[in-house]
């Protein structure tokens, strides 16, 4: 009986850790932006900047680096197109699930 519980809080665990990992979904107009380099943005027109954050660990384990990084691109591409932007370029390094990045208007900036 005493496996038979360990066996079910084991299988609770995993269940609240899966959980916790829940992917971000990148949107149709998320698709359309593009990640840039700061210097491949001079004739490009600055539009803001968006903070974008995500769960750093889960029950206490620390994610990976390169699935923080892609959800929080995916995050800041997500926001650029509703800014009405078409690029975005990381501002900071990640810390804590947490970075900034400039939304860019780059193809027709004037228009």
């Amino acid at each position: 009986m005493n496996i038979q519980k360990t066996r079910l809080a084991l299988l609770v665990v995993i269940t609240m850790f899966v959980a916790g990992c829940a992917m971000v979904s990148l949107t149709s107009g998320g698709e359309k932006i593009r990640v840039l380099a700061p210097d491949e943005v001079s004739s490009c027109r600055e539009l803001g900047k968006t903070n974008t954050s995500v769960t750093a660990t889960a029950l206490g384990v620390p994610r990976p680096p390169e699935t923080l990084a892609k959800e929080l691109e995916t995050i800041a591409r997500n926001s650029a197109a509703n800014m009405n932007g078409d690029t975005v370029v990381p501002l900071t390094v990640i810390s804590e699930g947490r970075q900034t990045f400039v939304v860019y208007k780059c193809v027709n900036p004037d228009g």
